[in-house]
Order: structure tokens, then C-alpha cells, then sequence
């Protein structure tokens, strides 16, 4: 999540714009090698706090129009118009675009997952809430079986834009009301800290062809996306589990 403008850096490990040089490529970024709270992070059952105080995750998601995006590094679907809000800590944080990285940039207890998928919403003062589902091999996702056309016709053009018509975030399946809360950093330069990740609990199931439609239309001849899990320092995990009587 992050730039717009793209190219400028790379998921190759041993590159020189590769994720452990982005820091040095320019003054603006100097943060994702140098900032204590950064993203993604390996989540380990041992540092995890269960809470029940944080609340039910609360969102208000509705229709809005679309637009499919290729931003050289990822796929982002972009909504246009009020596409609904979450709320947390009372804030408000407005929907603006979901993207997927492959596999996925969080762990759980060291293992990665095949996909994981980005909710990025923005608050009126400008600060940013991250909703993160990760998904292993198994049945289709629906989500992307739906934008499924979108897709294939951004693998067989140069265009970098699609507009998709309505779509509905709610359509993105959550699953659980189990999640982890911890903050972090944009996982794509600038890298910016005092983000507010949620990631859900629940594991999700994609299928192996999805995945490889969701990497081959960015055409970055790049295998993956996603970034190293980063050290979590002295950073508290929460996990979210309803008291039984919510349930």
C-alpha cells in the first residue's frame, strides 16, 4: 500500500530498489529502513494480548462505483464515490481501495499464507486504518470470481485502468469476529507509521488459479509482492475475542 507511481522500487531481494534498500532511494523514505513500527510483522501466539475490550469490528460498507487499477507492483480496485466507513476507537475511517499481495506480507506463528488482501480507509484528519484478510488454497473466492473478466482483460492490455461499474466492499467476506489489532506502517514506500492494521482472524480460502490472474495482471515480472516481515520490537498484538455471551 502506498505510492501511486511505480517502478521506482521492487520486491527483488538483492536489487538495488529491492524492500531492503527502500530507505535509500529517497530522502521521503528514509523511514522503511529506519522506523521501529513497520509492516508486516510475524504475529506469535506468545506476544498476542486477548482483549474483549476493543469492540466488534463495526462496518458500514455500501455500493459504490469502481475502478480497477494496475500500479505496477499491484492490482488496486478503487472506489470512487462514499464507498461506507469503519468505525474504530469512535473515528470513522473512510473506504478507498482494496489491493492484493502474494502471498501474504503478515504471518501468523511464522507461516505465510497464499494471498492477503488490503482495505485501506482514511479518516477525515488524514490518518489511515488497514483491514488485512489473509487466504490459503481452497475454494474460489467469490470477491474475485466476480471481478474475475476485469482482470483478465488488464492481463491482455497495456491499459492501466478499468472502470468496473457498482461493486459492493460487503462482498468481501470477513468471516470472523475475531481480529488482531496492532500499529504499523504502510507496507510500500513511503512506509509512513501510526497506521492502525486489523487483521482478521480468520484464515480465507482462494483458489491457486486466482492468485496467479491476480500476479500476472500487474505485469511486473516480478513471482511476489509482498514485503519481509519486519521486526516487531517492543509492539503489543491484540486480539479481539467477543465475550461469550456475544457470541
Amino acid at each position: 500500500m502506498g505510492l501511486d507511481d511505480e517502478r521506482e522500487f521492487s520486491y527483488v531481494e538483492d536489487s538495488k530498489n529491492g524492500p531492503s534498500n527502500w530507505g535509500k532511494i529517497k530522502p521521503e523514505w528514509k523511514i522503511c529502513n529506519s522506523g521501529t513500527m513497520q509492516s508486516p510483522i510475524d504475529i506469535l501466539n506468545e506476544r498476542v494480548e486477548v482483549v474483549s475490550h476493543l469492540g466488534r469490528l463495526h462496518r458500514d460498507y455500501k455500493p459504490s462505483n469502481a475502478t480497477l487499477n494496475n500500479r505496477g507492483h499491484d492490482i488496486m480496485l478503487r472506489w470512487e464515490g462514499g464507498a461506507g466507513s469503519i468505525h474504530i476507537n469512535g473515528k470513522q475511517y473512510q473506504l478507498k481501495q482494496c489491493h492484493w499481495h502474494s502471498p501474504s506480507e503478515h504471518a501468523l506463528n511464522g507461516k505465510r499464507f497464499d494471498m492477503e488482501v488490503h482495505l485501506v480507509h482514511e479518516s477525515m484528519d488524514n490518518k489511515t486504518a488497514v483491514l488485512g484478510i489473509m487466504y490459503k488454497i481452497g475454494c474460489p473466492d467469490p470477491f474475485l470470481s466476480m471481478i474475475k473478466q476485469d482482470l483478465e482483460a488488464l492481463v491482455h492490455t497495456s491499459n492501466v485502468e478499468r472502470a468496473v461499474g457498482i461493486i459492493d466492499p460487503k462482498l468481501i467476506k470477513f468471516g470472523s469476529r475475531k481480529y488482531y489489532r496492532y500499529i504499523g506502517s504502510l507496507t510500500t514506500p513511503p512506509c509512513d507509521q501510526n497506521i492502525i492494521w486489523t487483521i482478521l482472524r480468520k484464515i480465507r480460502t482462494v483458489t491457486r488459479k486466482q492468485v496467479k490472474l491476480i500476479r500476472e495482471a500487474v505485469h511486473d515480472a516480478s513471482e511476489t509482492n509482498a514485503r519481509p516481515i519486519q521486526p516487531i520490537n517492543q509492539r503489543i498484538v491484540k486480539l479481539y475475542k467477543p465475550r461469550v455471551h456475544e457470541n
